[in-house]
């Protein structure tokens, strides 16, 4: 009887390491962002912003970024008319209207989620508040100018913060090193997101 209830108790407690890891998988997806030159994998914080993560996993899910690419790199060196500068790489549809495009969504700012724009954080890209829709950029080093009262945004309400580059980081870093002019690749980077299990 004894070993009975030492097996039952055992099955129960993986039962429940199962489904607290259950649980963490779904608060915190992690996508892979496959591309020609490596893979990116990032985790999404979806309970600290869930309107934005909802959003990007929306497009991923319904094979809305099939023409996804990287297609604008910033750094130091192509900022001549920007006092306060940044370093990212930026990704998504394209400038232009896409008709895969989704509404644009509620802006979360980074005081109310608590996402700082640190190395490697993912990001949305927008015009004014509440414009972000199907672009976004991942920061390389920390930018502090891209949080909510930040100086880079006019209006001061900074970008939108979602996620955070765990591996690969070094392809985003060679991505920004690639040729480009006026802050676009030469060559557009394709990239394919996944969810990953």
């Amino acid at each position: 009887m004894n070993y009975l209830k030492k097996i039952f108790l055992t099955l129960l407690l993986l039962l429940l390491l199962i489904n607290i890891e259950s649980c963490r998988k779904a608060q915190n997806p992690i996508i892979i962002i496959e591309t020609p030159i490596g893979q990116i994998t990032a985790k999404l914080y979806h309970k600290k912003a869930p309107i934005t993560v909802s959003n990007f996993l929306s497009y991923v899910n319904q094979n809305r970024y099939e023409d996804c690419h990287f297609y604008r790199v910033v750094h130091s060196k192509n900022q001549p008319n920007n006092n306060i500068r940044i370093e990212v790489i930026q990704g998504g549809l394209g400038f232009d209207k896409h008709p895969m495009e989704l509404q644009p969504i509620k802006h979360e700012t980074t005081n109310i989620t608590g996402l700082l724009h640190k190395n490697g954080t993912i990001s949305m890209a927008r015009l004014d508040p509440g414009t972000a829709s199907s672009e976004f950029f991942i920061c390389i080093n920390e930018q502090p100018e891209l949080d909510y009262g930040g100086k880079r945004n006019p209006d001061g309400q900074g970008f939108a913060a979602f996620g955070q580059v765990i591996k690969g980081m070094h392809i985003v870093k060679n991505i920004q090193k690639l040729e480009s002019k006026n802050q676009i690749l030469e060559k557009i980077i394709p990239i394919h997101i996944k969810i990953s299990d």
